[in-house]
C-alpha cells in the first residue's frame, strides 16, 4: 500500500463440528458453512471444532463430505492446516487455519488442563507478500515477511483458561520471534471478559470496541470469540448480520481488519 501499511482481513469461527441440533433434529450444516466461509472474504480464517472424521455421523448423513472438514471448507486456492486436539469414542476434532498466504511452517501445543477437556494451540507461520493490501496472493515471493497466527480454543473453567494463557505465553516466547507480527484468534470461552489483562501482559491487544457478542448465534450476548495482535493493530471487529448465520453454528464468526506495519 502507498503509505507503507498493510491490512489483513482475519476471521475466527467455531463451526460446532459442522452439525447443529440434537437427537433426531440433528442436521448437517457443513455445506452451508463452506459457502459461509467463502462469504467472509477473509485472508486468514481460524476455525475451531473442526472434524477430520466421525464414524457414527458419517453413517447417519449421506452427504457427509469426503476427507476432512478443513479441506472441504477451504475456498479454492487457500492453504489448509489442521490439527486434532480432542479424541472421542466415534471421532475427533481440533483447530484449523485456512490462508490465502502460503504456510511455510507450523506447530502445535497441547494445553489440556484436565482429563475432561482436551485443548490445543495451532500455530502457523505465513509468508506474507509485501503488497498484502492487494488480492489474490497465490504465491510467496522474494521479500515476503512472516506473519505468525495461533488458533486457540480455551477451556470452560476460568482457572483452566488462566493456565492456558500462561502456556500460550510460554509457547510464544519459545516459537515466535519478538519482532514478528503475531495474531492469536479463536474461541476463548471467556464470558466474564477476564483474559484481556493477562493477554495484554503478553503484548496481545484487540480493538478498542472489542466487545462484539458472538454467542449464542441466535441471540448473541457473550463475546467468546476474539482476535488479538502483537506487533500489529486490530483496527475493527464485527460479525455478519445474523440471518441464516444463526442456523449454521452456535457461534457467529468474528471478522477483523488488522493493520501490519
Amino acid at each position: 500500500m502507498a503509505d507503507g501499511t498493510r491490512v489483513v482481513r482475519v476471521a475466527t469461527y467455531n463451526i460446532h463440528k459442522g452439525v447443529q441440533g440434537v437427537g433426531p433434529l440433528k442436521r448437517l450444516e457443513i455445506h452451508n458453512l463452506a459457502r459461509a466461509v467463502a462469504e467472509l472474504r477473509a485472508d486468514v480464517v481460524c476455525l475451531q471444532e473442526v472434524r477430520a472424521y466421525h464414524h457414527r455421523l458419517q453413517r447417519r448423513f449421506a452427504h457427509w463430505p469426503a476427507g476432512d472438514q478443513a479441506g472441504f471448507l477451504a475456498p479454492p486456492g487457500y492453504h489448509v492446516l489442521y490439527r486434532t486436539h480432542a479424541r472421542t469414542r466415534h471421532g475427533e476434532h481440533g483447530n484449523a487455519l485456512l490462508s490465502r498466504f502460503p504456510i511455510v511452517a507450523h506447530g502445535h501445543c497441547d494445553v489440556s488442563d484436565h482429563r475432561f477437556e482436551q485443548r490445543g494451540l495451532l500455530h502457523a507461520v505465513l509468508a506474507l507478500p509485501e503488497d498484502v493490501g492487494d488480492t489474490p496472493y497465490p504465491h510467496a515471493r522474494s521479500g515476503d515477511s512472516a506473519l505468525h497466527v495461533i488458533v486457540v480454543h480455551l477451556g470452560l473453567i476460568h482457572a483452566s483458561r488462566e493456565r492456558q494463557v500462561r502456556a500460550l505465553g510460554d509457547y510464544v516466547a519459545q516459537h515466535v520471534p519478538p519482532q514478528a507480527p503475531l495474531l492469536v484468534a479463536g474461541d476463548f470461552n471467556d464470558w466474564g471478559e477476564q483474559l484481556h489483562a493477562p493477554l495484554a501482559a503478553l503484548g496481545l491487544h484487540t480493538a478498542a470496541q472489542a466487545r462484539v457478542p458472538t454467542y449464542p448465534s441466535r441471540w448473541p450476548l457473550l463475546p467468546l470469540d476474539r482476535i488479538y495482535a502483537r506487533g500489529a493493530q486490530v483496527q475493527s471487529v464485527a460479525v455478519p448480520p445474523r440471518g441464516e448465520w444463526a442456523r449454521w453454528s452456535d457461534h457467529l464468526p468474528l471478522v477483523a481488519e488488522v493493520e501490519l506495519a
